[in-house]
């Protein structure tokens, strides 16, 4: 019922009060201006995902599931926004996010379905709320898309901005316009996001954190930090900044290396603050004992250090044509308890426009990508230790391999229909396992009741 009432919702969107052929009166000044400081919109996007059974000679409590499964998910987003004025923001948004993941989520480190990367909650949550200030540093303005994260659509071309209050920092570290939204582009956590970057979050992808940008007309430099999730209970975030906390910091500069063709490239670092466990301990108790398997929780010390980098290119080469490139790393000797288990990852891919069949708001992409651990993560897991998603029972390391292509049509405006594919080498870095084909179709809807562009 709730999912029914929120798709009539977006479904409404779809049809403004300026239907063809029928009459509106004209808004007043005072009516028109409260509307251009108004943002309401919202999206509904629906996966179903599907996988034969595929070789494995052994499983173990976190291993990708051989025998085949079929699973779908929803995510529904409510995005509302106030302009208090020609500098400040709030903003606001309500999620629910339901289904399941294949293999309950477990098994891979490039898992299949990014709209599940937390954990399903059938009752509207708040996603985002948000205050958004820019301060002018020069008396030149320019244009910009608006949307809901900032309600202006000119602003001074030297600003700082700042938000503080519940976000994703993935709506403004580590975004690459050709491979980072699991709504129209690739389906791949490790597609989608770099691998490596542990980034703070309960378990739904939010958290409560304080982020300042300065933006020059070539070039952005963002900086936030935010809380991480309690070790106890990851749909908490602890509010300790003494005990855990993460740091993030981003340099962003715009170029056209190809002339006529915009294209950027981003380093990011990121130090993460907390209780964590030391792979090489617990490797080490298990060799002097003998026997179990290695258990990481049992060795974590608070006032532990991870840190990492990343690299992030995109570049359009023709007007159809345009290209991207992530590089991740992150320290290999402490745990993983955020996003994923990797400590170094390669991607890279290409989407194509379908004008160049005439079907211009069509969209092609295809990506590949290879995850690595370190010695000390690869060691923890073939001793048949258990991470936060990884675990066969023991391991013939690999790289993980994914290669990934989608295509998605717009049906009507606002409705967009996609296939998808991937084929997974070494799941979880087991070369005994897979290889895996994972199958998907996605629909999207979105729609906006007032997000006047002026």
């Amino acid at each position: 019922m709730k999912i029914r009432g929120a798709l009539a919702i977006v479904l409404s969107t779809f049809y403004s009060p300026c239907v063809a052929g029928q009459d509106t009166p004209e808004p007043t000044a005072k009516t028109s201006d409260f509307l251009n400081r108004i943002w309401l919109s919202g999206q509904i996007n629906i996966i179903t995902q599907w996988h034969a059974p595929f070789r494995s000679p052994y499983s173990g409590p976190n291993s990708f599931q051989p025998e085949g499964e079929m699973q779908t998910s929803r995510v529904l987003t409510l995005y509302t926004g106030l302009k208090l004025n020609d500098r400040t923001d709030v903003l606001f948004d309500l999620e629910t996010t339901n289904g399941k993941d294949l293999s309950r989520g477990r098994g891979l480190a490039g898992f299949t379905n990014l709209d599940l990367a937390g954990v399903p909650n059938d009752h509207p949550y708040v996603a985002r709320a948000l205050l958004h200030h820019v301060i002018p540093l020069s008396s030149d303005s320019i244009e910009v898309d608006r949307g809901p994260l900032q309600l202006s659509s000119q602003v001074p071309a030297r600003r700082l901005e700042l938000y503080a209050g519940k976000m994703s920092l993935l709506d403004f570290f580590d975004v690459n316009v050709i491979g980072s939204d699991s709504h129209f582009q690739f389906l791949n956590w490790t597609v989608d996001n770099n691998a490596p970057y542990g980034y703070p979050a309960d378990t739904r992808g939010y958290t409560y954190a304080v982020m300042t940008e300065y933006h020059d007309r070539a070039w952005v430099f963002r900086f936030a930090e935010a809380l991480t999730p309690k070790l106890t209970n990851p749909d908490q975030l602890d509010v300790d900044l003494a005990r855990s906390r993460s740091e993030n910091v981003e340099l962003e500069v715009h170029h056209k290396l190809v002339p006529g063709h915009d294209g950027a490239f981003r380093l990011l670092s990121f130090v993460d603050h907390g209780t964590l466990g030391d792979y090489r301990k617990a490797i080490q108790a298990v060799k002097s004992a003998g026997g179990a398997a290695p258990d990481v929780s049992l060795y974590r010390e608070p006032g532990q250090i991870k840190y990492g980098f990343g690299v992030n290119v995109e570049q359009e080469i023709t007007s159809v044509l345009r290209g991207f490139g992530r590089f991740g790393w992150a320290d290999g000797h402490k745990e993983s308890l955020a996003f994923t288990e990797a400590n170094q990852s390669f991607a890279g891919g290409l989407d194509v426009r379908g004008k160049l069949w005439r079907r211009n708001d069509d969209k092609f992409g295809a990506a590949w990508v290879a995850n690595a651990l370190s010695g000390d993560h690869r060691e923890y897991l073939a001793l048949g230790g258990l991470g936060i998603l990884l675990g066969d029972g023991k391991l013939n390391y690999r790289r993980e391999q994914i290669l990934e292509a989608y295509y998605t049509i717009k049906v009507w405006r606002g409705v967009y229909l996609a296939a998808d594919l991937q084929r997974i080498w070494n799941p979880g870095y087991n070369h005994d396992r897979g290889p895996i084909f994972v199958p998907a179709v996605r629909l999207h809807l979105e729609g906006a009741l007032f997000n006047n562009p002026k």
